[in-house]
């Protein structure tokens, strides 16, 4: 009986030891389900897709996660730079938290549109993240410079009070209004904007035009870019009473968001500077009040940029 027995205890037996050595193994290598470190990690390049512009043009739309619960910056050079070279020097240095959808494009001519455009940025493990920017293929394609279902286009954005306005993911990018500014001032940042859809008035969720949300950050820079709510701008209070449960989920606006009421106006921020040198401001500016824009439909959103010398 002895004997009978001796294999099926040699056999329990090394499934124990395998178990064993496998659960050392396991022990030294990370874990998936555990919690991230809250900073040091990469920056990731995203493609969200190519654009068939009217003019023949291809524009190649990026877009970046960072996952960190800090901004990271990444200064234009071997850890961050686009390929041909020719487009380098566009992309942003400046990445706050969190994902960043259709950011900027980089657009070429028609008869490049088969090269394919690749942003790198490099860890500091010294991990070379790169995406392509590739034409081609049609699930990529998209098709926001068209009118959403519901009406919904991208909002037009004019840098100052008064700037020619202008939509797209990169709109435009022109100076700074104001001339150059002192390391310490505060100055005040200005879009002129207004929403050119053309909605259905007789529906009742168009039956008023639609708030503009505006954000600024800095895109480039040296230093630090301190925002300030403008007194301008309407802070909303929480509607909700504290016992009612809706309450906890309000999220007031950032000091760098500015949103528009009734459909066209002005958004401004105020804006400190640690350091000098040669900075840029982006705005993003979006309709993503309407039921048929957001992040997730690839539109509607205009991204327009502020080149400020501060001394």
């Amino acid at each position: 009986m002895q004997q009978i027995h001796k294999p099926l205890v040699s056999l329990v037996l090394g499934l124990l030891i395998a178990f064993s050595v496998s659960a050392q193994a396991q022990d030294q290598q990370p874990r998936f389900l555990s919690l991230t470190p809250p900073e040091g990690l990469p920056i990731i390049p995203v493609l969200e897709g190519w654009i068939a512009n009217a003019d023949g043009t291809i524009s190649f739309s990026f877009g970046m996660i960072n996952r960190n619960e800090e901004a990271v910056d990444i200064p234009i050079g071997a850890n961050n730079y686009i390929e041909p070279a020719q487009h380098s020097g566009q992309q942003p240095t400046h990445f706050p938290p969190g994902r960043g959808t259709g950011i900027f494009t980089v657009t070429v001519p028609n008869d490049q549109k088969e090269i394919d455009v690749w942003w790198h940025l490099v860890s500091s493990t010294g991990e070379d993240l790169k995406v392509p920017g590739r034409w081609g293929t049609s699930a990529y394609e998209l098709d926001f410079i068209r009118p959403r279902p519901q009406g919904g286009m991208q909002p037009m954005v004019g840098i100052g009070e008064n700037g020619r306005q202008s939509a797209g993911l990169s709109a435009q990018i022109g100076d700074y209004p104001g001339g150059t500014v002192a390391v310490g001032d505060q100055v005040t940042i200005s879009v002129n904007v207004s929403d050119p859809s053309n909605r259905d008035s007789s529906d009742p969720r168009f039956s008023e035009p639609l708030d503009i949300g505006v954000e600024f950050n800095k895109w480039q820079g040296p230093g630090n870019v301190e925002f300030a709510r403008h007194e301008s701008t309407i802070v909303e209070e929480n509607p909700y009473a504290e016992t009612d449960r809706r309450f906890r989920f309000f999220r007031e606006k950032k000091v760098n968001q500015a949103p528009v009421t009734g459909g066209s106006g002005t958004a401004s921020v105020y804006a400190t500077f640690s350091e000098p040198g040669e900075y840029i401001i982006s705005t993003k500016v979006d309709n993503f009040s309407a039921p048929d824009s957001s992040n997730g439909d690839q539109c509607c959103w205009s991204n327009i940029y502020q080149r400020i010398t501060v001394r």
